[in-house]
């Protein structure tokens, strides 16, 4: 008896770094795992740490399903930005992909909203006719402005309502996060880009919502192509039960 595939989100029919991780692994010796393509759209937030890549790693753990992830990157770019220079709608339009995340600075302020809601709306058509759904990747403030967070959330959660998409919550993660442990050290010493246990938080939202499951269980070392992440495990406990209240409580698929 073959062991059931895990139920993944449903489908509809300048720099860039492009990474291609994994390798295909059977289910029952018979089986292969089905293929997923997802693209990011991002800034440093998501280049940072090579999140992508522990995305990856993270659902390949599970030997049930095999990602192709793709990563267009521009430092310090908007989403507009990023339409601007034509390198992620070819990529988009380049070939099939299943989920196409998009993400860019906090877009707390009025007019930082208007930008997230407007481009993501721009990306979505070339997103559906690739055979894709849209999805939002919610960050988080500057730490010298922290009371943006509800701000953020609500840019984020606007911009995938608009176009029908996911919301990855991974913001409200850390705010879950420093409930349990407010000494957990998610931003880096610039006070903006994520420590590595910021970007790992990330990438269980992340991962746990593309596979329908809980981040409980996912694992706390993760081998990269640059080197190994090492998650103590106490940390890590903190930050998957935070990664479960972020989406319980804000996920959207």
């Amino acid at each position: 008896m073959h062991r059931r595939r895990p139920k993944l989100i449903p489908v509809v029919g300048i720099f860039v770094l492009v990474i291609f991780f994994g390798s295909c692994k059977t289910i029952s010796g018979d089986i292969p795992p089905e293929t997923y393509r997802i693209l990011f759209v991002g800034n440093s937030l998501t280049g940072a740490n090579n999140m992508p890549q522990m995305v990856q790693e993270l659902v390949d753990s599970t030997h049930l399903v095999r990602f192709e992830v793709h990563v267009v990157m521009l430092s310090g770019a908007s989403l507009d930005d990023q339409w601007d220079s034509g390198e992620a709608a070819r990529t988009i339009q380049s070939g099939k992909w299943n989920i196409v995340i998009l993400q860019q600075g906090p877009s707390a302020l009025p007019e930082s909203r208007v930008v997230l809601v407007n481009a993501t709306r721009k990306f979505a058509p070339l997103i559906r006719e690739s055979g894709a759904r849209p999805a939002l990747y919610m960050v988080w403030p500057a730490a010298e402005r922290l009371a943006d967070f509800d701000a953020v959330r609500e840019s984020y959660a606007l911009a995938a309502r608009s176009v029908e998409g996911i919301f990855f919550p991974a913001g409200e993660a850390w705010r879950a996060a420093w409930r349990r442990n407010s000494k957990l050290a998610l931003y880096s010493r610039d006070g903006f880009h994520p420590t590595i246990e910021g970007s790992y938080l990330a990438a269980i939202v992340i991962a746990s919502m593309l596979t329908d499951r809980s981040a409980r269980g996912l694992p706390s070392t993760i081998q990269l192509k640059d080197g190994v992440v090492k998650i103590a495990p106490s940390d890590a406990a903190v930050l998957q039960d935070a990664a479960d209240e972020a989406i319980r409580n804000f996920g959207h698929k």
